[in-house]
């Protein structure tokens, strides 16, 4: 299994015939020196809220692959007027797909989903929880720190991909917190240096945390998980 970062909080997991992107913000990401064509052929696409730099170019890549993505129910309601092929679902729930099993949990922040000078509901943000076959993995999303956190101790994460960048979301400090609250095997740090209010050096965090393998994974390379 292979886990690629495009830095801010795009990754792509690819397992067997499963290969999902996760909030796939390709164009305008100054983190990602790739493009489009560059990204590998999606079956799925995972939205975990409505603001541009997450769900980024989601209907060109959906409709390039016949990628399902799977989101909130008001993204999917957006999404599905674009063409898009989706499944909803929301915070709490579980469901088994092909690849395994997912979870959508909670994430505090907003979705508002801007088109022009409007801005459309995006309903509530989120996480996943991918229970794949050898890997649970949690992608936390756009969020603060949250005491809701503590439940994730008992998913047995394997691997937490969590945003240090603060001002939007988490800092350095609360996601040391919040790897103390999950207890994942491994760390690895996302949504930070996309632009200036979210400068973060990642170092920081590998030396805070205590108790948990960090990973910094450059943008733009792999692992294998």
């Amino acid at each position: 299994m292979k886990l690629t970062y495009y830095g801010h909080s795009v990754f792509i997991i690819e397992d067997n015939n499963f290969t999902g992107i996760i909030d796939p913000f390709i164009k305008g990401n100054s983190s990602c020196s790739q493009s489009i064509k560059d990204i590998p052929k999606l079956t799925h696409i995972f939205v975990t809220h409505g603001h541009g730099d997450h769900i980024g170019d989601t209907v060109e890549l959906a409709k390039r692959d016949d990628a399902l993505v799977v989101c909130n129910a008001e993204i999917g309601r957006y999404l599905s007027k674009q063409g898009v092929k989706v499944h909803t679902m929301h915070i709490g729930g579980r469901i088994k797909l092909d690849f395994g099993k997912i979870k959508m949990t909670p994430a505090l922040h907003g979705s508002g989903i801007q088109i022009g000078d409007k801005t459309y509901d995006g309903g509530n943000p989120g996480g996943f929880i991918f229970y794949l076959k050898n890997k649970i993995i949690y992608h936390a999303g756009d969020t603060g720190l949250s005491m809701e956190m503590k439940l994730l101790a008992e998913e047995n994460i394997d691997i937490a991909l969590l945003p240090i960048g603060g001002n939007y979301t988490m800092d350095i400090d609360d996601a040391v917190k919040a790897v103390e609250f999950i207890k994942p095997k491994i760390s690895i740090p996302m949504h930070y240096n996309t632009f200036e209010l979210i400068k973060a050096d990642p170092n920081e965090f590998k030396e805070k945390v205590k108790n948990t393998e960090v990973k910094i994974i450059n943008f733009g390379d792999s692992i294998e998980i």
